[in-house]
This record gives C-alpha cells, sequence and structure tokens, in this order.
C-alpha cells in the first residue's frame, strides 16, 4: 500500500439500525456471497468496480469501521486517496458513465434501507445484465450487512477512545453487537434456505407496502 489510510472521525450516526433490520440484512449474505463467487469465476467486474460500489453504499450508511477497512483495500487495489474520498463523501467526479448506473443503484440501496424501487432495479439489468447485475446486487448487499453490524461497532470504538456519538449509547452499542453474534447463524441459515428455494434476492419497497 503507496498511501497512508486514516480512521474516520464520526460525531453521530448518519444511520442507525435495529436488529430486525440487521436480521433482514444478514439472510442475504448467503446469496451474495454466491454472486461474489460467480464473479469470482467469470471475471464480470473489476476489483475496483465492486470497491466503488461498496464505497458509495458506506458513503451512505456512514460506517466508520466499513469506510477505514475498504479505503484499506481500494488503496491496495491502485485507487487514489482522492478517488476514494470522492466515493465516501458522495461525489460523483470519478464515477465513469459505464458505472454510473449501478453507483446510483447502490446508493438508492443503501438509502431505502435494502427495499429500492422496482424501476431503479430494471434499469440496471436493462443496462448490465443479469449476471452482471447479479454481482452488482451481491456487492452492495454484502457491503450493506457489514454496514449494520459495523456501525454499533464504529460508535462503541468512538466511545472507548472517549469521543461518544452525541446521538448514541452504550446499552445500543453493546445491545447491537451482542445482538448481531446471537441472531447471525439463525439469519444465515434463513438465508440459505432461502437460496436453495432459489427465492429472490432482493425485496422492493412496494412488497412491503
Amino acid at each position: 500500500m503507496t498511501q497512508n489510510s486514516k480512521r474516520p472521525e464520526f460525531t453521530s450516526y448518519k444511520r442507525k439500525f435495529n436488529v430486525g433490520q440487521m436480521y433482514e440484512a444478514a439472510t442475504k449474505v448467503p446469496s451474495a456471497l454466491s454472486g461474489l463467487s460467480f464473479n469470482n469465476k467469470n471475471n464480470l467486474l473489476s476489483e475496483q468496480f465492486v470497491e466503488r460500489l461498496q464505497l458509495a453504499v458506506t458513503e451512505v450508511n456512514g460506517c466508520a469501521a466499513c469506510s477505514y477497512a475498504h479505503t484499506r483495500m481500494a488503496l491496495d487495489m491502485g485507487m487514489t486517496k482522492s478517488e476514494i474520498n470522492s466515493f465516501l463523501i458522495g461525489d460523483t467526479t470519478y464515477v465513469s458513465d459505464e458505472e454510473a448506473i449501478a453507483i446510483m443503484f447502490a446508493q438508492h440501496y443503501a438509502d431505502s434501507r435494502s427495499f429500492p424501487d422496482r424501476v431503479a432495479y430494471q434499469k440496471v439489468l436493462e443496462e448490465y445484465g443479469q449476471d452482471k447485475t447479479r454481482v452488482i446486487l451481491a456487492a452492495i448487499q454484502i457491503i450493506y450487512f457489514g454496514n449494520a453490524y459495523g456501525i454499533s461497532m464504529s460508535a462503541l470504538s468512538a466511545r472507548l477512545r472517549g469521543k461518544a456519538y452525541k446521538d448514541s449509547s452504550l446499552l445500543y452499542e453493546v445491545g447491537m453487537i451482542i445482538s448481531g453474534i446471537l441472531v447471525l447463524p439463525f439469519a444465515l441459515l434463513h438465508g440459505v434456505i432461502k437460496l436453495l428455494l432459489k427465492q429472490s434476492p432482493i425485496k422492493f419497497n412496494d412488497d412491503i407496502k
């Protein structure tokens, strides 16, 4: 790694999750891992493209731990610090025409709390085709779960450094971390069953109305 990465500092949450939302995100992990494995075998999307998608999601959710980890990975892949920072502040300067629709969908997926518009998803399908869209969704969903769990860990880490979030509490931070450990096996099993039954890996906003 030729450039140094610095741990992001937050004073409050950009996005908070509850246990139910974290569970829902975790059920998508088996399908997401399958999609990323599919990409590794077929080289549909570059590592940098996947990383940019994940940085875009992390920017919306504001997970300090994920920002730090993925900044390090992006630097190792050869992305410049300016490019990485632009994604972490929601700037589109470094978004190419070829990746724009996918990046915007990644932001929309996070902003909609994992229940995007069907029309937005259909645009991704039309632009990239079914196989690439599978990988795009997988990249988004795996980091979305990472954010859902990592945000409380980020807050606790800040608290231990004497920089507690203004809108947080020790009870919430520890409760989310412990809850994540307890529910993760059940959520992953749920996700594996959905994968085996070939259920759709995505739910839309009109599915929950």
